[in-house]
């Protein structure tokens, strides 16, 4: 896929949300959990069984509706081998039931490590004559915060193979202010990181024009969500913090151009997590987080227009 191929998804179901699976022992029914308990015991093979089941099962629920899943890596990769084994499960899955898959890693490191991640992320390692694919997704977050060198290697993946990387330009945490916020000469550092982008997206704007380079950026921002978007008209919004981090649908709103188009904005806990605020017993999570789903779609369309 390509940001091309995720703007016409986003177009065709009118929805431009990404449902983020980023799976935590509290926010698993516990039915879920005492199924694959007692066939693996509490054990980090088991939770990660359990992780299987559940983010399955959402992804099925919600793959007409909603276009896009994030797949948060350090929740699976807590779990060691059998939780990225899953991981593994679930881009699959997912690729397999029509989303645009987004690994959420947040890489970033020097030139040869990097060349490895880009290649672990989106290309086939060779071993004897067989080549194998690790991962199957159509895009990675990453850290650009050490500069050209982090990013390069990811570059030629988005040119040839229509892979996307979404740079960290500013983030919804409160504390990333404390860098990204920064006067660096005539800008702000947030700014001088989308500049990065918009230079290395030279060769990689698509016939939606956008790069395929994109930004993440803050829900709970809308000033700077609007500026940017003026300011960055080719770059394609990864807004995060939708929801439980207190991003609002208004707010969002200012994430995307006349059209609708340009942004996707990505909800994790108020998706997996809402048969905990509907007070059930866990066993309709599926349809609870589908019920969430819907409404972020109503929601988001009362102030946005996708066209």
């Amino acid at each position: 896929m390509s940001m091309d191929a995720l703007q016409e998804k986003i177009r065709k179901m009118k929805n431009p949300s990404m449902v983020g699976l980023d799976p935590s022992p509290e926010l698993i029914p516990d039915c879920v959990l005492q199924k694959a308990f007692s066939e693996l015991g509490e054990t980090p093979q088991g939770l990660a069984k359990a992780y299987l089941h559940y983010c399955r099962a959402i992804l099925e629920a919600l793959k007409e509706l909603v276009p896009a899943a994030k797949i948060q890596t350090a929740c699976f990769e807590a779990l060691g081998s059998y939780g990225v084994a899953v991981m593994q499960e679930l881009c699959a899955a997912a690729r397999e039931m029509g989303y645009y898959v987004l690994l959420d890693s947040m890489r970033g490191d020097a030139p040869h490590i990097a060349a490895l991640y880009a290649q672990a992320v989106f290309g086939q390692v060779e071993i004897g004559e067989k080549r194998y694919r690790p991962y199957v997704c159509d895009a990675v977050t990453l850290n650009g915060y050490l500069g050209s060198d982090a990013v390069k290697p990811f570059l030629p993946y988005c040119k040839e193979e229509g892979k996307n990387i979404f740079l960290l330009v500013k983030t919804s945490n409160r504390s990333g202010r404390e860098v990204q916020d920064l006067i660096a000469g005539d800008r702000v550092v947030h700014t001088a990181m989308a500049d990065l982008a918009m230079r290395w997206s030279t060769d990689l704007i698509g016939r939606s024009g956008y790069s395929e380079i994109g930004a993440v950026m803050p829900a709970t921002d809308s000033r700077a969500l609007s500026t940017m978007r003026k300011k960055y008209d080719r770059l394609f919004f990864l807004v995060a913090g939708f929801g439980a981090q207190g991003g609002t649908p208004k707010g969002v709103s200012n994430a995307f151009d006349e059209f609708g188009h340009g942004a996707i904005v990505t909800a994790s806990r108020s998706i997996l997590g809402a048969w905990k605020k509907a007070e059930t017993d866990g066993a309709d999570f599926a349809e609870r987080a589908l019920e969430a789903a819907v409404k972020m779609k109503k929601d988001i369309g009362k102030y946005v227009t996708v066209i």
